[in-house]
Order: C-alpha cells, then structure tokens, then sequence
C-alpha cells in the first residue's frame, strides 16, 4: 500500500463524536514516549502529521486521520507515564477504554512497544486487557534502530517468552524504525490485507 492521500479529521474527547461512517478505524497506542507519533508520521510520509512532542504524554485525545479516503489512522492517548496526574490517569483510561469497547468500526488496534526495554507489566496487562474482550491486536516494536541485530533479536526472544506465561499463542508482529523506514511497509501491507477482508 501506497498513502497517498493523509489528513486530519478531528480530535475529541467523546467515543460518539468520532467520524459516524463505515471506513474501517486502526488504532495506535502505546506507553508515552515509545515514538508513536514519529511512527505515525512515517507511515504517512509526513513530518508534521501527528504532533510529536520531547514531552511524554502529548497526544491526549482521540485523534483520527483519513487515509486514502478509505481509511482511519486513529491515535490514541499514551498509557504509563510517570509525571500525569493521577486524575488524569483515570480520565485517560477511561476514554481508552470507551473506544475500545464503543467503536464499532475498529478492525485492529497496534500496541507499540520499544524494543530497547524488558517487558513492562502496563504493556502486557493491557495486551492481556485487549485479548480478554477478543479485540484483535498486533505488536508494533518500535526504535529498532538503536539495537544491533543480534540484541533485536534477543529482546523480541525475551519478550515473547514472558508473554508465553499468559499466551497460548504470540500475536502479529512487526519490527520497525521510523527514521530508517524499517518494517513500515509491512505493517501498511497488513492493513491493506485487512481492508480487503472487511
């Protein structure tokens, strides 16, 4: 898949507000701070699509982009990060949560994991979450560029071996770098496969 087209729809607060039409919503999310706003404008081949911030935390609403006008690139709020209020904390987990559950035109959630770190409790509890409600998911690990490829190896090793204490099977998987474009044609490949089966 070619995007040719990427624009900004709206950002809300409000599960109901989001676009009300049949186009087929991805969504991204991840720990704040694990480049998913970098990602995003990879993918798009646009510097200034999502905003990035050196600020973890910055995306705190529902954000939805429409690619190709056949479409959503959904960017939802960053769980995790250290310095957000407990207020909100709780306002952002209960927006997730309400997307999750509500949108009906979700077809697959991307969980964005940096490849640099163990496995984190936050990352597989949610994934655990996801595989509860039989939400379909797939692991995007991101910042591969900063680990040699014996130590992505390793870490992709490590990780699915702790997952393996709750899963009976590893999910989809993609291995990428946004400043090389590593692994970012396959996770648009994958999308793309998706569509044709909606």
């Amino acid at each position: 898949m070619l995007i040719i087209n990427s624009e900004f729809l709206i950002s809300n607060t409000d599960v109901s507000k989001c676009p009300n039409n049949s186009l087929p919503d991805y969504a991204f999310i991840g720990r704040s701070n694990v480049g998913k706003s970098t990602l995003i404008n990879a993918l798009c081949n646009k510097k200034s699509l999502a905003k990035t911030s050196s600020t973890p935390g910055k995306t705190q609403l529902i954000n939805h982009f429409l690619i190709n006008n056949n479409w959503h690139l959904v960017d939802l709020p960053g769980y995790g990060y250290a310095r957000t209020s407990k207020i909100q904390k709780k306002k952002f987990q209960k927006l997730i949560i309400s997307y999750f559950k509500e949108r009906k035109q979700l077809i697959s959630a991307f969980v964005l994991i940096d490849i640099r770190h163990q496995p984190q409790t936050i990352d597989l509890e949610f994934m655990y979450w996801l595989g509860e409600k039989q939400l379909p998911f797939s692991i995007i690990f991101t910042k591969s560029d900063k680990l040699s490829q014996n130590k992505i190896k390793l870490q992709i090793e490590t990780y699915f071996k702790k997952m393996s204490d709750q899963w009976s099977f590893i999910p989809n998987h993609f291995i990428t770098s946004s400043p090389k474009k590593n692994g970012l044609k396959d996770v648009l490949e994958y999308i793309e496969e998706l569509n044709k089966l909606k």
